[in-house]
């Protein structure tokens, strides 16, 4: 089961652009489906995008053409870009691996965005 750390959160523009890793631990990443959740506060976690391991990605509707997710399994990493940013967005972001059901979860990083 792969360990994952979060990195890339902070504070942004509206209108700006971050891009969140998500590091994974162990040699089996490639096997993994990838996801960013997130969570606002006072509100529920919410699913963000995903990645298999072949590398279908698909997105919820209200990040569809701002935000892209992409893998580099030689580096063990997943990546979220996020431009045009609005203060919609602002929540701490999760990126969630699952692999026949050997699901890992991160800490989580902070993006604020301020308008």
């Amino acid at each position: 089961q792969v360990q994952l750390v979060e990195s890339g959160g902070g504070l942004v523009q509206a209108g700006g652009s971050l891009r969140l890793s998500c590091a994974a631990s162990g040699s089996s990443f490639r096997l993994y489906t990838m996801e960013w959740f997130r969570q606002a506060p006072g509100k529920q976690r919410e699913w963000v995008a995903s990645i298999s391991s072949g590398g279908t990605t698909s997105y919820t509707n209200s990040v569809k053409g701002r935000f892209t997710i992409s893998r580099d399994n030689a580096k063990n990493t997943g990546y979220l870009q996020m431009n045009s940013l609005n203060a919609e967005d602002t929540a701490v972001y999760y990126c969630k691996g699952d692999y026949s059901g050997r699901i890992s979860w991160g800490r989580g990083t902070q993006v604020t965005v301020s308008s």
